[in-house]
């Protein structure tokens, strides 16, 4: 069996799909909360089973109970995912999207 640690990060969530656990790590993002996928399959085979299929999500140790009471709480109903969805700029960069400049501009790199 793998372990639930890595490289002093703690794993929170298990998946066999990537699409899964990247939701997974969005919604702890989304919520202040710093976490990555750690994936260890074999994408050239494609395996659906066992401990090299899984993907996980891990979160640093101090943020653990956070994320799994997070995880554990009620999902969000149909009206507040589309009362969400429908107050969001489709035209803003991403968060993560590293050809960002306006953050540079912000910070009087004009």
């Amino acid at each position: 069996m793998a372990s639930d640690r890595y490289q002093g990060w703690v794993s929170v969530f298990r998946s066999g799909t990537d699409y899964e656990a990247e939701l997974v790590r969005d919604r702890l993002v989304d919520s202040g909360i710093a976490a990555v996928v750690l994936a260890h399959r074999d994408h050239a085979f494609n395996l659906t089973h066992g401990d090299m299929a899984q993907v996980r999500v891990m979160v640093h140790p101090d943020h653990v109970h956070a994320a799994l009471g997070l995880l554990a709480s009620e999902p969000l109903t149909m009206e507040e995912l589309t009362r969400v969805a429908l107050a969001a700029d489709p035209d803003a960069p991403h968060q993560d999207d590293p050809g960002d400049e306006s953050a540079d501009e912000d910070e009087g790199g004009r």
